[in-house]
């Protein structure tokens, strides 16, 4: 069963949109040129960048199946999911457990507009979808869509991967993060991948750095003490905090420079 919640928001094309950057930087088609521009600024800054994208994309991939197959988890609450592509989270998810309940959230318009595609729910599961912020959580907890798909008295798996890294500022991350986990239950998990500077060049990162004084990137990139900051509280899941590719790495994945890679990830349980 799929459900989609509507907000009235308009499309601005004048301002670019991570999940439409992100979008182009898979190969996407569902992206304005404010974003295209956005995004080859950021591939001339870091030539390669599309394949850390993919490992992003890909580390989405394994953690979600290892919570369904080895930790049992029958339910995802995944923020910035932005716009479709191939194994979105319900369809790795319900690969595994048909069952699967998956609550989607993004703060683009235009995601709304494909949320049907994106919401091919098998019978036996259920996919919703809101058009919500991260930096709302309340907002999020309290929509219908989460208290008509998810049962917040079971584990949830949430999902914020590439998300974090928008949110500025030393500590801004972490209460977010906060004030979800406080409404899931114990033997829920946490899946996150945030942006670094730390595998970066100086120049590069300096370089970045002036991007962002000068309202050209929206990254906010946290060193790794920063991320796994994160987690205090929670059990880490070997092989703890790590660069996107090395977490969990199966046969035929593609070893790629750390500096392309450029995001940590983790996943945690909630004891």
């Amino acid at each position: 069963m799929d459900d989609v919640k509507p907000r009235s928001a308009s499309i601005d094309t004048t301002v670019p949109h991570p999940a439409r950057r992100y979008n182009y930087w898979l190969g996407g088609k569902d992206n304005f040129a404010v974003d295209r521009e956005s995004g080859a600024e950021f591939e001339k800054l870091l030539p390669g960048l599309r394949d850390g994208v993919q490992a992003n994309r890909a580390v989405l991939r394994r953690a979600v199946r290892f919570l369904a197959e080895e930790r049992g988890i029958r339910q995802f609450l995944d923020i910035g999911t932005g716009l479709p592509t191939v194994d979105n989270t319900h369809e790795v998810a319900q690969r595994v457990a048909p069952e699967s309940r998956i609550v989607y959230v993004d703060n683009d318009p235009l995601v709304l507009t494909h949320a049907r595609a994106l919401l091919t729910s098998t019978e036996q599961g259920r996919t919703a979808y809101i058009e919500a912020d991260l930096r709302d959580p309340a907002a999020i907890l309290n929509s219908d869509a989460v208290k008509e798909t998810l049962d917040l008295t079971q584990p949830v798996g949430l999902i914020l991967v590439a998300v974090l890294h928008f949110i500025p500022y030393p500590g801004a991350a972490k209460k977010l993060v906060r004030q979800l986990l406080d409404a899931l239950p114990s033997g829920s998990y946490l899946v996150v991948t945030h942006g670094t500077a730390d595998f970066l060049p100086p120049e590069i990162a300096a370089a970045h750095e002036k991007m962002y004084e000068e309202g050209r990137s929206d990254i906010w990139p946290r060193r790794k003490a920063e991320v796994e900051d994160l987690f205090e509280g929670l059990e880490l899941v070997e092989p703890g905090v790590v660069p996107n590719t090395l977490w969990r790495p199966e046969e035929g994945d593609p070893e790629l420079d750390l500096q392309v890679v450029a995001g940590w990830t983790g996943t945690a349980r909630k004891p």
